[in-house]
This record gives structure tokens, sequence and C-alpha cells, in this order.
């Protein structure tokens, strides 16, 4: 068993409240979960209004098959989200 681990840091410019980047968050999560069949959740920077932390994950029977998933995952991050992703970091781990 490979579990394959997406975690990428998100720049939200313009976003004036939490109300507003919970939105954001969860229209995406929501999103990558139905469309991709991954794990996914907001990790870290809760409180902050400029960012946000997220991480996914794949479990799959190759490293190659799982990452292949998580760099689709970024592309679709990157195309939907209304701000730049500044930090990206995709590991496998076989158990």
């Amino acid at each position: 068993m490979v579990v394959s681990v997406l975690r990428i840091l998100i720049e939200l410019p313009g976003v004036h409240s939490l109300k507003e980047k919970r939105s954001i968050v969860s229209s995406l999560k929501e999103k990558l979960i139905r469309r991709f069949k991954i794990s996914f959740a907001e990790v870290d920077l809760h409180d902050s209004l400029g960012f946000a932390e997220m991480g996914g994950a794949v479990v799959s029977n190759s490293s190659a098959f799982g990452e292949g998933v998580l760099q689709k995952v970024l592309a679709f991050v990157e195309a939907e989200v209304p701000g730049r992703v500044y930090d990206v970091w995709i590991h496998s781990e076989q158990y």
C-alpha cells in the first residue's frame, strides 16, 4: 500500500473575513473530493485571512499513480483558486 500526500500553501488576496476564506476553502475542498475522490482538508493557518494551508492524500498501489493524481489536483487548484500557490510538497510512503 502506498500513501501519497500533498501539502499546499495558498495565498488568498482580497479576503476580508474568515467567513469569506472559509467559503473559498470549503468550495475548493468539496470540488477536489468530488472530482478526484481524495481526502482533502485545511490543515493549518485556520485564523489567517491571507493564507490557507491545505493537504490531501491518496491511497494506491504505486507512488507513480498517487503522485500523478496529486499533480492533477495541483493543476486544478492553480486554475480554480483566485490566489497564488506558494509552497507545494508531494511525498509518497510505502507501507
